[in-house]
């Protein structure tokens, strides 16, 4: 059986607040961001023993990891595979303007191979994240909980892939910042807990 795997969505960034993609564009966190992480951090220090701590090379995402983890005494790890989907040209641009102009989600689930010019496919972002999942799996026992923080669309697409074996399936999941999901992969992999923000009472 594989380990406990608590998926983190990092805290606010102003992109978030004002309905624009952020992708690959490296944003900090927002006050209210900060806040989200230290909240998740207290909580994660009064539940759980953390025997792993791993993130996206974005700032956003690490620092919210090291918000989060602040009991943790390990070495943070940074993944590359873990970070948002890129759109490339079309990043900074309103989700409303994404979806008007240039018929942005339909078009990645029509094709999973299209890509925004200079940006990633949905096919390209579901492997990339499925192989960073199973591998740090693989690194860690059943009775360890590891802790995983990356981004929105990227855990949505990764949900699609090892739960529905589609990555066109992230549709159905919609991560609040700085929510907990808790998955074990494996044979049959399980979604345990989604979208909890219980920790967020400040925000609520």
């Amino acid at each position: 059986m594989s380990p406990r795997i608590l998926l983190l969505r990092h805290g606010q960034i102003l992109a978030n607040k004002e309905g624009r993609w952020h992708g690959s564009t490296d944003s900090p966190l927002t006050i209210k961001g900060r806040w989200q992480a230290f909240l998740t951090g207290r909580f994660l220090a009064k539940t759980v023993s953390l025997d792993a701590v791993y993130t996206s090379p974005l700032q956003r995402c690490r620092h919210t990891g090291a918000l989060a983890s602040k009991n943790y005494k390990g070495v943070t790890a940074v993944v590359e595979g873990l970070a948002e989907m890129s759109i490339g040209q079309w990043e900074d641009m309103e989700f409303t303007k994404l979806n008007a102009e240039h018929r942005l989600i339909e078009r990645f689930n029509t094709d999973l191979d299209w890509a925004p010019p200079e940006g990633e496919s949905l096919g390209t972002v579901a492997l990339r994240m499925q192989e960073s999942l199973l591998r740090i799996a693989d690194n860690h026992g059943a009775d360890e909980t590891v802790l995983v923080v990356s981004h929105g669309a990227a855990m949505a697409v990764a949900l699609g892939q090892l739960l529905h074996q589609d990555p066109r399936a992230w549709m159905q999941y919609r991560f609040d910042n700085c929510s907990l999901t808790e998955i074990r992969l494996g044979d049959n992999p399980s979604l345990e807990k989604f979208n909890d923000c219980s920790h967020q009472s400040l925000f609520g």
